[in-house]
């Protein structure tokens, strides 16, 4: 009897250790779906990819759920980053066994019933771009976005950025797209499917000349993984090993198991609240010399400059309170108005590398601050910030009013392209009632109105007598040549400066560290056409699950 009990025994624990490494997603017990799994893959010119991986899980029912594991394409892969909703970096492990890859992510907390998480892994994989053998000249790579046995997908988007140079008639693609973007610069071509059921899979590839990618050489033939293995011919040794730790480990195996699969995607933690509209005007695609405009505005809206001339280039005067070194926060600068300063040499005139290296500093932070975040609904939502900026202005009852509500939302106000024919629209009955403190209104008026009858003490204004009210109409007009002419006019070789401030393209990486952080959202789209040729090259795969 004893026996027979211990034989039961084995075959029990057996079973139990078959079952657990053979389906994960039997360990979890419970229901869930995805809201959304969008996929972003950029193909790097050494031949690996990046993978920005989004993907939101709602848990139904059932146990909680406490890590993620996102299977990765190939065994060649380097993890990157990780982050959630809320914005905290999530650990992360490699957790691949045998030909199986994965990631596990672990939850900032554990996922409970009716609530939904949202996070983003990057990574890089190797192994992934090949010759394209049905197309004679051209690379390809193929892409399986995870698919998950037990749970529908509700919202996938797929957006492969193709290599420097690579135009719509060189590619030839795997099934139709939906879709094509501008990408930095970079052709991307873009599928979306809706309403996936438990299991359904799609695959997407894309195929390009080899010319793109002059530096790459591929492996001759595919990667393909390891075959299985056959678990049940190692059963004698597994047994030992899980006897000795079964009742140790087993609840806590099953209750971490692991629960995603690979891809990588857009930015799904939604808008990226709390910039300051300098940084908003990056994102709004100002030119380089707008943005530095801004910051001159800025830093006029503090009195912490005055613009003593303006041609041939701005000449600017450093206010005394300023005119030592101090901290951001004991001068209540931002970190580009204190880079700026910084590029202020000693006779008035502006260093344009120091200045361009601040603008530099200033699109990286922003950059950085959007890692994992909707490019696309962060920028309509700062739209809607400067459209509500000219609703206060707007609905202020009396001209001083208004006027205050100008200072006040200046620097927004002055992100709209608009903002000549909108002002001159506000004050098409209304004087403007100009402040002595206000460093920027006399700024322009001293240098670009035409015979001013007012000027203020610039070192004392608040001692100053309140100035004449001027016509709308007037002010528009002055605000509006005050901002195109510095632009034009705080550097002197515009051309340059702006080419200094590109990027330069990536070079070759020693190490596979991921170089893309973020990425702009996946957008739904109508239009529909596609060269269509048969892509044979290395496809990349993983299905997922929760526990």
């Amino acid at each position: 009897m004893v026996k027979s009990y211990r034989i039961l025994l084995i075959l029990g624990v057996v079973f139990f250790l078959f079952v657990l490494l053979n389906s994960n997603a039997k360990a979890w017990s419970g229901s869930y779906h995805l809201g959304q799994e969008w996929v972003k893959i950029w193909l790097n010119p050494d031949g690996t990819i990046d993978l920005f991986y989004n993907i939101s899980i709602t848990l139904d029912s059932g146990d909680n759920i406490n890590s993620v594991l996102v299977g990765q394409p190939t065994h060649d892969f380097t993890m990157g980053s990780a982050i959630d909703q809320y914005s905290n970096s999530l650990s992360m492990s490699d957790a691949s066994s045998g030909s199986d890859y994965k990631v596990r992510v672990n939850l900032a907390s554990p996922l409970t019933a009716g609530h939904t998480v949202w996070f983003t892994l990057t990574t890089n994989v190797g192994n992934m771009i090949y010759n394209d053998t049905q197309n004679a000249g051209n690379l390809g790579m193929k892409f399986i976005p995870c698919w998950w046995p037990d749970a529908s997908v509700q919202d996938l988007r797929v957006l492969i950025v193709l290599p420097e140079g690579v135009t719509l008639q060189d590619v030839r693609t795997s099934v139709n797209w939906n879709n094509t973007s501008n990408e930095a610069g970079l052709l991307g071509i873009y599928w979306e499917r809706q309403n996936l059921s438990p299991n359904q899979n799609y695959t997407f590839g894309v195929s390009f000349p080899k010319k793109y990618m002059p530096n790459y050489t591929p492996s001759p033939t595919p990667y393909q993984p390891p075959s299985s293995v056959n678990f049940l011919q190692l059963w004698p040794l597994l047994l030992v090993g899980l006897i000795i730790i079964i009742l140790v480990v087993v609840v806590f195996v099953v209750r971490k198991a692991p629960y995603l699969l690979p891809t990588m995607s857009m930015e799904t933690l939604g808008i990226r609240h709390g910039l300051t509209a300098v940084e908003a005007s990056y994102l709004l695609e100002m030119k380089p010399t707008m943005i530095v405009t801004e910051i001159l505005y800025s830093l006029l809206k503090k009195r912490a400059v005055w613009v003593e001339a303006t041609k041939p280039s701005i000449k600017l005067k450093v206010m005394p309170n300023f005119q030592r070194k101090v901290t951001a926060r004991e001068a209540n600068l931002r970190y580009y108005e204190i880079d700026f300063l910084g590029a202020i040499k000693p006779d008035g005139t502006v260093d344009e590398e120091r200045l361009a290296k601040a603008v530099m500093t200033l699109t990286d932070n922003v950059e950085e601050k959007m890692r994992g975040y909707c490019r696309r609904d962060t920028i309509d939502y700062y739209k809607s910030v400067v459209a509500k900026a000219w609703q206060q202005v707007e609905q202020a009852g009396t001209p001083e009013l208004a006027s205050n509500a100008y200072d006040e939302q200046l620097l927004w106000l002055l992100l709209d392209p608009t903002v000549r024919t909108r002002t001159q629209t506000v004050f098409r009955d209304r004087v403007f009632e100009p402040n002595p403190m206000w460093l920027w209104y006399w700024y322009g008026y001293q240098h670009y109105y035409p015979h001013p009858t007012y000027l203020p003490n610039i070192e004392t204004p608040v001692q100053a007598a309140k100035p004449p009210a001027i016509p709308g109409a007037d002010f528009a007009n002055n605000i509006a040549t005050s901002l195109e002419q510095t632009a034009n006019n705080i550097v002197v070789n515009v051309e340059k400066f702006a080419n200094t401030i590109v990027s330069a393209p990536p070079s070759a990486r020693a190490s596979h560290e991921p170089v893309h952080h973020n990425a702009t959202c996946v957008c739904a789209c109508h239009a529909c056409a596609c060269a269509c040729a048969c892509v044979s090259c290395a496809c990349a795969c993983a299905g997922g699950g929760v526990g």
